[in-house]
This record gives structure tokens, C-alpha cells and sequence, in this order.
């Protein structure tokens, strides 16, 4: 797992159950579910659950849909001792020999034996049907959680461009755009103007960015992250102040691009924006 993972923890009858987040992905503390059922022997339980056919036949299947590169000879071998008085099996030793990536193990603050949350459900069920309810009931309310916090940064995001574009378009209007010029030209000035403030903030001008992304139906804004949507808010109102002072596009690119390179470190040295959302 990558260390720049998100780790979460919900409570479930009583009971802490981490969750680390990576990418779209989501893995739960097998470990801490372990702990419901017998807080002194979590790894004895896990293992005992791994040694049972149908535990195996599932997590065959999961890794088959989810795993290109899952070992499905080592997986036949592993099926066919499952459920034997002899047979046992690790999550270790399951990762190790058949190349799957539904568990995994964690050492450190966080440690224990992790599931994708596909599988971890399923273990849920086997410790006890109505702790996998709670479970599931709690993991969603943490999603929906994260879910709205998204979407209100979004929103402040989206509100803060808004707000600055109005200023910045007005400052065109009065201040580059000539009389008497067609629809057509005033149009190639609001862009132009645009992509100064990409390429002071980007590097790039947004059509640069749509050739080097074909595959994608978003523009550079839209996958921008949270900083750099507040440094263009801000670079924004600057341009227009720049324009008011008559201050030409070279030499704006220049200072635009200066304040947005030092803004973006500062943001992200002192982590300011995780805290205004936060709060």
C-alpha cells in the first residue's frame, strides 16, 4: 500500500475498525473485525476462516475479476487442500504465493491484515451476520460523510472562480478589448486572456492540455486540484488589477506566474487548505 494512503477509523458495536482509502479503493481491518469476535486471538481467527473452502473458492473469484496478474495455477493447488484437517494458510503466505492484492498485511501505527472492502464484508458475515450490517451501515455514513465534503469544496471552489471571473472579464471589457470589435474577436480575447492565467498558473494553455489528455471529456480546471483553484482565484483578481494599471500581457504572464509558483508553495508547505476544509 502507498504511504500517502488515507487510514480512517469507524466504530462498529463498540468495536474500532481501521479503513485505509487508496485511490478508489477502500481496504478494512480484517484484524479489527477479528478483535469483535475474540479480542486475544484476531490472527487465529483469520486464519481459521482462511482455511475454509468456501472462503477460498471467494476470494479465487474476487481476485479473477479484480487481478490480471493473479496466479490461478497456485490458486488450483491451494483449492484443492482447502477444508483438509491439514490445511492452513496465512494471509501472508495467500498474497505471497498466488500474487493477490484483495489482502494484504500492514506493520506500524495502523498494523494488521487489511481486505478490500468487497472481501472484508464477507468476513464480516462469517464472524456474525448483524455485525456485518452495522459494518456496512457504518462504512457507508463515513462515505456519504466524504462525499459531502467533496462536493461543498467543489462548490466553494466553483463560487471562488465565479466570483473572480466576473472581476477579471470586467477588466477586459474596459480595459483591453477595442470599440466596434466583432463577436468573433472579442471572443479571441477572452481566451487569450484565459490562457495566460493557465499557462501563468498550468505551464499550458487549456488546448495544450486537451492534446495531451484525448481520452478525457474534463478541462484542466476541472481536474485542477483545491490549491491550485484558490491561487487562480486569486491570480485572477490580479490579472484584472494588472490590466487596470495597463500593464501588458508579457509582462503580466511574468508577475502572474511569479505569485502563482510562490502561493502554491506556501499553500501546500503550511497545509492551509486542508484545515479550511476541515473546519
Amino acid at each position: 500500500m502507498s504511504t500517502k494512503n488515507k487510514t480512517t477509523t469507524i466504530n462498529v458495536q463498540g468495536t474500532a475498525i481501521s479503513i485505509i482509502s487508496q485511490r478508489d479503493d477502500d481496504y478494512i481491518c480484517i484484524t479489527d473485525i477479528a478483535r469483535y469476535k475474540d479480542s486475544e486471538r484476531s490472527d487465529y481467527i483469520i486464519q481459521n476462516w482462511l482455511r475454509n473452502r468456501n472462503t477460498i473458492e471467494f476470494l479465487g473469484v474476487w481476485e479473477q475479476l479484480h487481478n490480471p496478474d493473479f496466479n490461478s495455477i497456485e490458486f488450483d493447488g491451494i483449492k484443492s487442500e482447502a477444508g483438509l484437517n491439514s490445511f492452513a494458510l496465512t494471509a501472508k503466505k495467500w498474497k505471497e504465493v498466488t500474487n493477490a492484492i484483495g489482502i494484504e498485511s500492514k506493520t506500524g501505527r495502523y498494523g494488521g491484515t487489511y481486505a478490500h472492502k468487497d472481501i472484508a464484508f464477507e468476513f464480516g458475515s462469517w464472524i456474525s451476520p448483524s455485525f456485518k450490517l452495522y459494518l456496512i451501515k457504518e462504512f457507508q455514513r463515513l462515505k456519504d460523510q466524504e462525499n459531502q465534503r467533496l462536493s461543498l469544496e467543489w462548490n466553494l471552489n466553483r463560487t471562488l472562480s465565479k466570483l473572480n471571473y466576473a472581476i477579471h472579464t470586467d477588466a477586459i471589457k474596459a480595459h483591453i478589448i477595442p470599440n466596434l470589435v466583432t463577436s468573433t474577436q472579442e471572443k479571441y480575447v477572452y481566451a487569450s486572456e484565459a490562457d495566460l492565467l493557465n499557462v501563468a498558473l498550468f505551464g499550458k494553455t487549456a488546448k495544450q492540455w486537451r492534446d495531451e489528455n484525448p481520452s478525457t471529456t474534463s478541462n484542466m480546471r476541472e481536474e485542477a486540484t483545491l490549491e491550485q483553484l484558490l491561487v487562480l482565484a486569486n491570480i485572477e483578481s490580479m490579472n484584472a488589477e494588472f490590466i487596470r494599471m495597463g500593464l501588458g500581457q508579457s509582462e503580466r504572464l511574468k508577475k502572474l506566474n511569479v505569485i502563482a509558483i510562490s502561493q502554491l508553495q506556501s499553500l501546500i508547505k503550511h497545509s492551509c487548505v486542508q484545515k479550511l476544509t476541515l473546519d
